[in-house]
């Protein structure tokens, strides 16, 4: 992989961890049409620069974090279910890490889903006792995290899974949305950890030690695809929220059918995108 690639796969995880498009979908995308060899590097790569994008959440709603030690109670209980698949299904989701065959389907899939979820939660019902819902109790926390769960499925997308979960709570969008990236902070945190520790056990079953377990260019790669994702994510949360607010999923539905039906059709004319 080289830097160029390496910062292209970087703007599109900017551009798209907080959309319901699925980030790790079009980054395999991506790397599939840019012809990066799926390595265990890349795979670590994709991962870990999600890292970034996900700090802009830090910056962006600073002050929601030092409002109560419940805030992260709920965030803990909505982040629970998600360690328990992700131990019991590690194996298989790095599988599917290189299809971009299951990528399309569920793009399509979840675009279909899309175009109906404001039919069924219609804003003007999403409320509790007469007032808007814009913060989840403990249940309906634990039950945004069974939702996040259905995202281990590349294509699916965690945002537009987790988002789902919290207007099924009756959360407003913007609500649902915004819970939907806190969540995220504890989540892919996780994921890249558990992804590093995996990266070094294998490596030092190989006889590398931990100096060499990365190259200078892979440093490097981590590093400026870590502060892209960061910038263009900065600039791109505030915009997805309050397009969401005001014009709902509609669009994002329409977007993900396209994108997976053109995909499916190359599948089927079986043009060559390194497809699994």
């Amino acid at each position: 992989m080289t830097y160029w690639q390496a910062i292209l796969l970087a703007i599109v995880e900017g551009l798209t961890e907080f959309l319901p498009v699925s980030s790790t979908g079009h980054m395999i995308i991506t790397s599939a049409l840019l012809g990066i060899t799926a390595t265990p590097f890349t795979k670590l790569y994709l991962v870990v620069i999600q890292l970034g994008a996900i700090l802009s959440v830090l910056v962006v709603y600073w002050r929601r974090f030092f409002q109560s030690v419940d805030f992260y109670l709920k965030l803990l209980v909505a982040f629970l279910p998600i360690v328990v698949v992700g131990l019991l299904l590690k194996k298989h989701i790095d599988a599917l890490l290189e299809s971009v065959t299951v990528v399309a389907l569920m793009l399509v899939v979840g675009g279909v889903v899309l175009l109906f979820v404001d039919k069924w939660f219609p804003q003007e019902q999403q409320e509790r006792g007469g007032h808007p819902v814009t913060t989840p109790n403990y249940r309906e926390a634990f039950i945004i995290g069974l939702f996040q769960c259905i995202a281990v499925v590349p294509g699916v997308s965690r945002s537009a899974a987790t988002i789902l979960g919290g207007l099924t709570q009756k959360l407003t969008r913007r609500a649902a949305a915004e819970f939907a990236f806190f969540l995220a902070m504890p989540t892919m945190t996780a994921a890249a950890a558990k992804d590093l520790l995996d990266y070094y056990q294998e490596a030092t079953k190989q006889g590398i030690t931990l100096g060499d377990l990365f190259s200078h260019n892979e440093i490097m790669q981590l590093l400026v695809g870590n502060v892209v994702a960061f910038v263009v994510a900065l600039l791109a949360i505030r915009l997805f929220v309050n397009f969401v607010a005001k014009y709902g999923f509609r669009a994002f539905g329409v977007y993900r059918i396209i994108v997976g039906g053109i995909l499916l059709l190359l599948i089927g004319l079986k043009i060559n995108l390194q497809l699994v």
